[in-house]
């Protein structure tokens, strides 16, 4: 499925405003939780990556480690 930056960015207001109800291109749609809209957004970011082959985000840990002399 195509995703418009417009739905992408109307997610991201709604989330960051803390509703759950989202307009974008004439559309309205209400999402049931924070959570639900969270993952909509997940969703389309991922796809879009994977459209443009870029690979996902990687985090890790760093570890140190004292040498016994």
């Amino acid at each position: 499925m195509a995703w418009t930056e417009a739905e992408l960015d109307a997610l991201k207001k709604a989330y960051a405003s803390g509703t759950t109800r989202v307009s974008y291109d004439g559309k309205t749609v209400e999402y049931d939780s924070q959570a639900g809209l969270l993952a909509r957004i997940r969703t389309i970011e991922a796809e879009v990556r994977a459209a443009s082959g870029k690979a996902p985000p990687v985090a890790g840990f760093a570890s140190f480690r004292r040498s016994g002399r």
